[in-house]
């Protein structure tokens, strides 16, 4: 098939030299696409090079702590990554003797693996006919073959790994799946596509009718909800602090400053006269400061955080056990992390 062969072509004459290439070794793949799930090719490098240095094999990250892969992590977001890889790195050396699966069956029972991951490592290691379907996958195929189908409805999904499937070079799918994947980051891009110079414009319905900025369809986004966090930046006179651990919802496992959330944007009276605030420092002598407030909102898929962090400044307190010097080796979401290089340094 032209569309097929014209791909393949493209990519081994215009890929992008990336270390992930370079190897057939199925831990530093699925390390690869897990890390690039969300993230642009320019950052995930970085901490692809990270985790590869610090973990050469499943079994050095399945031997590390979960705080020092968190660590490592911290910026990336969607933080179950991490913490999945991490998990199933314990169970391949554990349960499976250290050998990595080998099937698109096995591979794809790894907790955090789903579908796409275990096409591109089925394909890509182990020469396994299974097509990718990403967000560039979706692009290419919208476009060039005229898809209508909305990606993110149920039978957009199942339509367009059909196509996909339809489309594989049977004979060499792990370069194909690059090459579709490659082609929509590259070329057959969601803005200022280059159609004029493409190869396949001759025969792609959305150049042909006009309908490149239309293609591919997608059904209406979820509202954005609006959440309001505050933290309590506590300061002792010793130089003490207090970090929690999350263990639910967003950046669960990572550490944050006290957190109160509330349903609007709160004075420094409200805040003193949440209930929260008053159980935690009870009959306690403090100082409460706010920081410069960063009117821009914290931006996740789904939701946008309004974070203040408010300096609690006390002679003592019980539960400040940790010293400033320490705070930047703990785990932390890129909000608060953002807030440290601000206002502290080592």
């Amino acid at each position: 098939m032209y569309f097929s062969n014209h791909l393949k072509t493209w990519y081994l004459q215009n890929k992008r030299a990336l270390p992930w290439r370079e190897t057939k070794d199925p831990f530093k793949i699925w390390l690869s696409e897990i890390i690039l799930q969300q993230t642009r090719v320019d950052q995930g490098l970085t901490y692809y090079l990270r985790f590869t240095e610090a973990f050469p094999s499943v079994k050095e990250l399945a031997d590390a702590e979960e705080d020092y892969v968190l660590k490592l992590w911290q910026g990336l977001g969607y933080y179950s990554r991490a913490r999945n890889l991490h998990f199933s790195a314990k169970y391949i050396v554990n349960e499976l003797q250290g050998e990595f699966p080998r099937t698109y069956e096995e591979i794809i029972k790894l907790k955090g693996v789903g579908d796409y991951t275990a096409s591109a490592i089925s394909s890509i290691c182990f020469n396994e006919a299974r097509a990718v379907v990403d967000g560039n996958v979706y692009r290419v195929l919208a476009r060039y073959f005229g898809v209508h189908t909305a990606i993110n409805s149920s039978k957009g999904i199942k339509e367009f790994k059909a196509l996909a499937q339809e489309v594989l070079l049977k004979e060499d799918p792990g370069t194909y799946n690059q090459a579709i994947m490659e082609y929509g980051a590259r070329k057959c891009t969601p803005q200022n596509p280059e159609c004029e110079t493409c190869g396949l414009n001759a025969s792609c319905f959305a150049y042909l009718k006009r309908e490149v900025k239309s293609l591919p369809f997608k059904e209406k986004k979820l509202k954005i909800k609006k959440r309001y966090f505050n933290y309590l930046v506590i300061q002792t006179t010793n130089q003490c602090t207090v970090l929690e651990r999350r263990t639910s919802g967003i950046w669960n496992g990572l550490y944050q400053f006290p957190l109160i959330e509330s349903t609007r944007e709160l004075s420094p009276n409200d805040l003193m006269t949440h209930d929260t605030f008053k159980a935690r420092f009870e009959a306690a002598e403090f100082t409460l400061k706010e920081f410069p407030a960063n009117d821009k909102p914290h931006k996740l898929s789904h939701q946008h955080i309004y974070a203040k962090f408010w300096s609690v400044q006390l002679d003592s307190f019980h539960q400040a056990s940790i010293f400033w010097d320490e705070v930047f080796d703990f785990p932390v979401p890129v909000l608060i992390d953002n807030f440290l290089q601000q206002y502290y340094s080592r």
